[in-house]
């Protein structure tokens, strides 16, 4: 099974678009259900930016058909990035220490463990309705850039995956480093006897902030492939909203670069799930949709 989808049926770019959703999709049910007939698949990044709620959760999975799937985005505290306290929830914000509450940001590593336990709790706890309708297609994490090789690293990844056992896992790095020649057998070793699925991605060239396209396939259970455009003038400019830095409207070369390595990974995974990642217009879309021609036109399931 390859599956096609995309980062986030909310985007304001896409709505503002007016090319995908219908004229009268106008609330977040309404877009999920009209994209949920389009697509197997989304990306989840709203638990990014704040916790899920248990609620939510289960509005997803009443708003979907049985046989579609979610990638759900890990909470920023989790992957090392910094964290607003007003992301918490009330019940956990208020527990701060008064001199972490007035701060802009958090850091896991600095807060007390009581608060970094209930924010896994509440995490976990509310991804269960998808988990438990079988929705939920894997807990993606994505680490920033300053996360780089080391016995710490790789034991908070080993932490990230006792917290979350009986949840699928997929890991994307932000730093090369990862997959370079000195790291790379051992980057993939520690995924395979882990059963965590590596993300590969398509991104510009040439910055230590975006990997190569490895396609190596690490877990039985799914790989994964995020499409983050080929923009080089905007990838690293400091403070880029997604929509600046990922703008990119793929072409069918590039595209097609990819359906060969999709292909090889499903014959090693049981899924492979391909996510647009190029928030910008009706792009994402719009690539995910040929992407899955592409591979049907090769002789695979595309998934859209």
């Amino acid at each position: 099974m390859i599956r096609c989808g995309i980062a986030g049926w909310i985007d304001r770019e896409l709505i503002a678009s007016k090319r995908f959703y219908p004229a009268g999709a106008t609330s977040s049910e309404d877009r999920l259900r009209f994209y949920a007939t389009q697509f197997p698949l989304v990306e989840v990044d709203s638990t990014y930016y704040a916790l899920p709620s248990l609620a939510n959760c289960q509005r997803w999975v009443e708003r979907t058909p049985p046989d579609f799937r979610f990638d759900v985005k890990s909470f920023s505290l989790f992957t090392h990035h910094p964290t607003s306290p007003r992301a918490l929830p009330s019940e956990i914000r208020s527990q701060l220490p008064p001199e972490q509450a007035a701060r802009d940001k958090l850091y896991v590593d600095q807060l007390p463990a009581p608060i970094v336990d209930q924010c896994w709790e509440w995490f976990t706890r509310a991804l269960e309705p998808l988990r438990g309708a079988g929705r939920l297609g894997t807990l993606f994490f994505q680490f920033p850039p300053w996360f780089q090789p080391s016995s710490r690293s790789l034991a908070w990844i080993e932490e990230c995956q006792e917290r979350t056992w009986g949840f699928p896992l997929a890991v994307e790095f932000r730093h090369r480093s990862w997959v370079a020649d000195a790291h790379l057998a051992g980057t993939l070793d520690f995924l395979r006897r882990r059963d965590l699925a590596f993300v590969a991605v398509d991104a510009p060239q040439g910055f230590t902030s975006a990997l190569p396209p490895v396609f190596e396939t690490t877990s039985r259970r799914l790989s994964v492939v995020r499409f983050h455009g080929r923009n080089h003038r905007t990838w690293a400019q400091p403070g880029a909203p997604p929509s600046l830095r990922f703008r990119h409207n793929y072409t069918d070369p590039e595209l097609a670069d990819w359906v060969p390595r999709i292909r090889a990974m499903a014959e090693q995974s049981q899924e492979v799930h391909a996510i647009m990642n190029n928030n910008y217009s009706d792009w994402a879309p719009s690539n995910a949709r040929r992407l899955a021609e592409l591979m049907a036109a090769a002789g695979g399931p595309g998934g859209a």
